[in-house]
């Protein structure tokens, strides 16, 4: 069964999060996988492990309490965030190899632009000499996922001074523009896609809606 990949442009976070869970929660059996490719304006997010005193100094941001996994971050333009809309009792991925495949995703991505990046087990996510580069929050439901990851492309990371990123206090965050590499978050995705179809198991082609 073949899947869909959808580049959705800057879409409202809590409209697009509802809309996950609604495909979620309406999906059958033989309804194909999607990857929601997208930008949000700002925002931050507070997982179900969330503790307020990692929600330093918000100001003018949203603050939205949501219901995937993890502690506070930040979404905003010039991040690249992909959600993963896949049944894993189809394609036989448990939640651990879930993360994994993400993981994979990127960093093989990223070598693919000559950045060494590298997973911690203790941290979900993709680091660059020790900075988070990217970011991996997930919810199950009904044996299928929803949520997804977050790479920082060419963004305004002075958000991230307001929070504790992920609950790590001092955690340093990097995008690509940084590290050298131009690129927009639209054509991230194009090239990022690929490479979660192939670690998430995914059949036929890319193939791109929008």
């Amino acid at each position: 069964m073949s899947a869909l990949a959808r580049w959705l442009g800057c879409v409202d976070y809590e409209s697009t999060w509802r809309a996950m869970q609604r495909f979620t929660d309406q999906r059958a059996g033989d309804t194909p996988d999607e990857l929601w490719a997208l930008e949000h304006p700002p925002v931050f997010t507070l997982g179900m492990n969330s503790r307020p005193e990692h929600l330093l100094a918000p100001g003018d941001i949203p603050v939205i309490a949501i219901d995937r996994g993890g502690q506070v971050t930040y979404h905003g333009p010039g991040q690249l965030v992909v959600y993963p809309l896949v049944d894993l009792r189809r394609s036989g991925l448990g939640v651990r190899d879930l993360v994994t495949a993400l993981e994979g995703a990127l960093i093989a991505f990223l070598d693919d632009l000559g950045v060494k990046a590298l997973a911690r087990r203790d941290a979900p996510g993709v680091y660059v000499d020790g900075c988070k580069l990217a970011s991996v929050g997930l919810r199950i439901r009904r044996g299928c996922s929803y949520h997804g990851l977050a790479l920082n492309v060419a963004m305004d990371l002075e958000p991230y001074g307001r929070i504790n990123p992920c609950g790590y206090a001092g955690l340093q965050i990097v995008d690509l523009a940084r590290l050298g590499v131009t690129l927009t978050p639209a054509e991230a995705a194009r090239s990022l896609v690929p490479h979660l179809w192939r670690t998430l198991r995914l059949t036929g082609e890319v193939s791109w809606l929008s």
